[in-house]
Protein backbone atom coordinates (compact mmCIF):
# COMPACT_ATOMS: atom_id res chain seq x y z
CA UNK A 1 0.00 0.00 0.00
CA UNK A 2 1.31 3.77 -1.19
CA UNK A 3 1.21 6.31 1.26
CA UNK A 4 -0.97 9.02 0.69
CA UNK A 5 0.48 12.71 1.02
CA UNK A 6 -1.08 14.81 2.93
CA UNK A 7 0.53 17.85 1.50
CA UNK A 8 1.74 19.53 4.61
CA UNK A 9 5.73 18.61 4.73
CA UNK A 10 5.66 20.03 0.74
CA UNK A 11 4.55 23.45 1.46
CA UNK A 12 7.99 23.96 3.16
CA UNK A 13 10.16 22.79 0.27
CA UNK A 14 11.55 25.53 -1.88
CA UNK A 15 9.92 25.62 -5.85
CA UNK A 16 12.20 24.82 -8.11
CA UNK A 17 12.76 27.92 -10.64
CA UNK A 18 11.66 26.49 -14.30
CA UNK A 19 14.07 28.99 -17.01
CA UNK A 20 11.97 30.98 -18.91
CA UNK A 21 12.36 29.40 -21.87
CA UNK A 22 11.23 26.13 -20.82
CA UNK A 23 8.07 27.09 -19.63
CA UNK A 24 6.01 26.62 -22.16
CA UNK A 25 4.21 29.43 -24.25
CA UNK A 26 0.65 30.89 -24.50
CA UNK A 27 -0.56 30.83 -28.31
CA UNK A 28 -3.95 32.55 -28.98
CA UNK A 29 -6.00 31.41 -31.72
CA UNK A 30 -6.82 33.56 -34.40
CA UNK A 31 -10.63 33.90 -34.08
CA UNK A 32 -10.15 35.36 -30.97
CA UNK A 33 -7.71 38.17 -32.57
CA UNK A 34 -10.39 37.99 -35.08
CA UNK A 35 -12.76 39.29 -32.19
CA UNK A 36 -10.83 41.77 -30.70
CA UNK A 37 -10.38 43.20 -34.11
CA UNK A 38 -13.71 43.33 -34.66
CA UNK A 39 -14.36 45.41 -31.43
CA UNK A 40 -11.55 47.58 -31.98
CA UNK A 41 -13.26 48.84 -35.35
CA UNK A 42 -17.00 49.14 -33.95
CA UNK A 43 -15.27 51.66 -31.01
CA UNK A 44 -13.67 53.81 -33.47
CA UNK A 45 -16.53 54.36 -35.86
CA UNK A 46 -18.81 54.56 -33.37
CA UNK A 47 -22.49 55.25 -33.63
CA UNK A 48 -23.60 53.01 -36.24
CA UNK A 49 -26.60 53.91 -38.91
CA UNK A 50 -29.89 51.98 -37.95
CA UNK A 51 -29.74 48.94 -40.11
CA UNK A 52 -26.70 48.52 -40.19
CA UNK A 53 -24.27 45.38 -39.30
CA UNK A 54 -21.51 45.02 -36.92
CA UNK A 55 -18.01 45.37 -38.19
CA UNK A 56 -16.22 42.06 -38.55
CA UNK A 57 -12.86 40.67 -38.78
CA UNK A 58 -10.85 37.85 -40.36
CA UNK A 59 -7.51 37.28 -39.47
CA UNK A 60 -4.18 35.39 -39.88
CA UNK A 61 -1.74 34.75 -37.62
CA UNK A 62 1.91 33.45 -38.12
CA UNK A 63 4.87 34.02 -35.52
CA UNK A 64 2.84 36.34 -33.33
CA UNK A 65 2.55 38.72 -36.68
CA UNK A 66 -1.27 38.99 -37.29
CA UNK A 67 -2.82 39.94 -41.03
CA UNK A 68 -6.23 41.76 -40.02
CA UNK A 69 -9.45 42.27 -42.76
CA UNK A 70 -11.96 44.00 -41.38
CA UNK A 71 -15.58 44.28 -43.31
CA UNK A 72 -17.37 46.92 -42.41
CA UNK A 73 -20.49 49.39 -42.87
CA UNK A 74 -20.55 53.18 -42.58
CA UNK A 75 -23.00 56.11 -42.57
CA UNK A 76 -22.95 58.51 -45.79
CA UNK A 77 -22.15 60.97 -46.17
CA UNK A 78 -18.74 60.81 -44.44
CA UNK A 79 -14.85 61.21 -45.05
CA UNK A 80 -14.21 57.13 -46.19
CA UNK A 81 -10.52 57.65 -45.86
CA UNK A 82 -10.66 59.21 -42.37
CA UNK A 83 -12.98 56.58 -41.11
CA UNK A 84 -10.93 53.75 -42.61
CA UNK A 85 -7.52 55.74 -41.05
CA UNK A 86 -9.26 55.49 -37.80
CA UNK A 87 -10.62 51.82 -37.75
CA UNK A 88 -6.55 50.84 -38.99
CA UNK A 89 -5.28 52.55 -35.87
CA UNK A 90 -7.82 51.59 -33.36
CA UNK A 91 -7.03 47.64 -34.65
CA UNK A 92 -3.37 47.97 -34.53
CA UNK A 93 -3.36 49.66 -31.17
CA UNK A 94 -5.87 46.85 -29.37
CA UNK A 95 -4.43 44.07 -31.43
CA UNK A 96 -0.83 45.10 -30.14
CA UNK A 97 -2.06 46.21 -26.62
CA UNK A 98 -4.41 43.24 -26.15
CA UNK A 99 -2.86 39.84 -27.91
CA UNK A 100 1.08 41.40 -27.98
CA UNK A 101 1.02 40.97 -31.69
CA UNK A 102 2.56 42.70 -34.89
CA UNK A 103 0.12 43.90 -36.87
CA UNK A 104 2.00 44.83 -39.98
CA UNK A 105 -1.68 45.44 -42.45
CA UNK A 106 -5.16 46.06 -41.72
CA UNK A 107 -7.03 45.71 -44.40
CA UNK A 108 -10.43 47.93 -44.46
CA UNK A 109 -13.09 46.46 -46.99
CA UNK A 110 -16.26 49.00 -46.64
CA UNK A 111 -18.94 46.06 -47.31
CA UNK A 112 -22.02 48.80 -47.78
CA UNK A 113 -22.52 52.99 -47.29
CA UNK A 114 -25.95 54.16 -45.42
CA UNK A 115 -27.64 57.27 -47.11
CA UNK A 116 -28.30 59.27 -43.74
CA UNK A 117 -32.14 58.90 -43.43
CA UNK A 118 -32.78 62.91 -42.90
CA UNK A 119 -30.54 63.56 -46.64
CA UNK A 120 -32.62 60.53 -48.06
CA UNK A 121 -35.91 62.30 -46.99
CA UNK A 122 -34.49 65.45 -48.73
CA UNK A 123 -33.57 63.75 -51.43
CA UNK A 124 -36.94 61.95 -52.04
CA UNK A 125 -35.43 58.62 -51.64
CA UNK A 126 -35.56 56.05 -48.32
CA UNK A 127 -32.03 54.56 -49.43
Amino acid sequence: MTPVSTGAGELGRPLAVVPPGERGSTRIADRVVAKIASQAAREAIGTLPPDADRPSASVVVHHEVAHVRVHLELGYPCDIGARCRTVRHQVVERVSTLAGMHVPEVVVQVERLHLDAALGAAQGGTR
